[in-house]
């Protein structure tokens, strides 16, 4: 199985903490070899860092983790592959424009007998999960052929996810650059953190943090991970059917299928 990142924050923040964490299972500490990416989103633009590469020997990985890019919102994720060849096509995160926004999605999971019938969007690789990420924009695209506030979304993209999770283990996360959903059907986690702050140790290197020093008393942040990539925080754990939508740190809404 793959392993997802994801974040959402109040103030523009870098992920170069958590992503040391993610790279090291990234053929180190994990066996999650065949590639990764991570999208971060700036204003309406759109920083798509990729590789086939595994992330702990990549020099992608490298360049990202040692340039601070600073955003509200990321998505990024780790693969060993169970469908499609290792390949720069198939690796996630995905993205497609809807709406006159940069949409991207990360999935971690398997989907049995699954071969919707392509419409307006097609997948470039040969994933299940780009083929879904697809099937979703193209239910979306035909329910609101025009932009619509997220809180009119949130029933299709549930719907979809929950039609999805039938076919086999569905976790994923999406977004539009301002909102971050999370689907999850075995494994996800989060921790939201905010003021007072204080230390954290990686589970998978030997990095520690002071985030009290990198941060303002308003801040927000929220790290979304398959695994918890820390040791001595408290993180909480996802239920089956359960989904999550973020905005500047926070939860919005929540709710269970």
């Amino acid at each position: 199985m793959c392993e997802l990142l994801g974040m959402s924050a109040n103030v523009p923040t870098d992920l170069v903490f958590s992503l040391q964490g993610l790279m090291q299972r990234g053929g180190r500490t994990g066996p999650h070899r065949d590639g990764w990416g991570v999208a971060f989103y700036e204003g309406r633009g759109l920083h798509l860092f990729k590789d086939a590469l595994p992330g702990a020997d990549s020099e992608v990985a490298k360049l990202v983790q040692g340039y601070p890019i600073k955003s509200h919102t990321v998505i990024g994720h780790i693969r060993h592959a169970n469908v499609g060849a290792v390949n720069l096509a198939n690796t996630h995160p995905f993205v497609r424009e809807l709406g006159g926004r940069y949409w991207s999605f990360a999935h971690n999971g398997q989907l049995q007998d699954f071969y919707p019938e392509p419409r307006f969007y097609r997948p470039v690789g040969t994933t299940d999960s780009e083929t879904a990420f697809c099937s979703l924009l193209d239910q979306v695209r035909e329910r609101f052929p025009e932009p619509v506030p997220v809180e009119m979304l949130l029933p299709q993209l549930v719907n979809a996810c929950d039609g999805f999770r039938k076919k086999g283990v569905f976790n994923c996360l999406l977004s539009d650059g301002d909102w971050l959903f999370s689907f999850c059907t075995t494994k996800l986690a989060h921790i939201t953190r905010r003021a007072p702050f204080g230390p954290a140790q990686l589970r998978d290197a030997e990095v520690r943090i002071d985030f009290k020093a990198e941060t303002t008393p308003n801040d927000v942040v929220t790290i979304i991970a398959t695994e918890p990539l820390t040791c001595d925080e408290v993180w909480t754990l996802h239920q089956p059917g359960e989904w999550h939508l973020w905005w500047d740190g926070e939860i919005v809404t929540q709710g269970r299928v």
